[in-house]
């Protein structure tokens, strides 16, 4: 009998969960939304492309998330970008809307991942 994979742990960067809250005022199934997505980066399905730019020991991954509050399908959603830090561990960096930005900057994203790490 094949033994069940471990499930990955989810770390939660501040910034993420600042901009899950603040999105939560506008968009009430944000949560529901996104619950999905993290199931299945839980089960090891590291899903999303690649974000160029960071370098080799960077494993950062941008996936589109639909929102289920407006009838637009996903490229209207939400970004949802996280760092792969090992096999076993999933550092959730931060969400966005669509409708409030395009895209996210490289330096940005250096910034969420050295905020975290100093908090630890």
């Amino acid at each position: 009998m094949p033994n069940e994979a471990e499930a990955i742990t989810i770390r939660f960067a501040e910034d993420f969960e600042a901009n899950l809250y603040a999105i939560a005022k506008r968009y009430r199934s944000i949560r529901n939304d996104v619950q999905p997505v993290i199931e299945q980066i839980q089960a090891g399905n590291f899903i999303g492309d690649r974000i160029p730019g960071m370098g080799e020991d960077y494993i950062i991954l941008k996936v589109p998330v639909k929102n289920s509050n407006i009838q637009k399908g996903k490229s209207a959603g939400y970004r949802m970008i996280y760092q792969v830090e090992s096999p076993s561990i999933v550092l959730l960096l931060t969400i966005y809307s669509k409708s409030d930005r395009t895209d996210i900057s490289l330096n940005e994203i250096r910034s969420i991942i050295a905020e975290f790490d100093e908090s630890q």
